[in-house]
């Protein structure tokens, strides 16, 4: 069953068109040269408002995990049990982003992996950035 579709609004909508094209792009504040993900109106660290958005590796590692076993969204119930991953960007430690590891069993997760980005499509078409374990 495809997950849950997103859809962008007026902040989020460069992250999700690149998604589309299957590329990873973060807001880069152009003041202070900062990256910052979720998006914001203000960069969380000098409040400049002036942003563009920067084409990551697509490379990370597996920072922490749990598996969801009673979740309340009933798009996702169907698949549980199912990881969440935490996943900390290798071009910025400090951007990390979550993930269900397709491919990888629940409970099997192997903490401080590397992982390769992959886009995945929703109920909606739009495509979701999601991790897989690099082999």
């Amino acid at each position: 069953m495809p997950k849950q579709g997103v859809i962008p609004d007026d902040l989020t909508a460069p992250f999700w068109a690149a998604a589309n094209e299957h590329r990873l792009v973060i807001q880069h504040c152009t003041s202070c040269d900062r990256l910052q993900h979720p998006p914001a109106d203000k960069c969380a660290g000098c409040s400049g408002l002036e942003f563009d958005w920067q084409e990551m590796s697509g490379r990370g590692y597996i920072y922490s995990y749990g598996v969801v076993h009673d979740g309340p969204v009933r798009m996702l119930q169907e698949d549980q049990p199912f990881n969440v991953a935490i996943i900390t960007l290798d071009d910025d430690p400090d951007i990390q982003m979550l993930s269900h590891l397709p491919g990888t069993p629940p409970g099997e997760v192997p903490v401080k992996t590397s992982v390769r980005v992959i886009f995945e499509d929703t109920a909606n078409g739009q495509k979701v950035p999601e991790w897989r374990v690099v082999e």
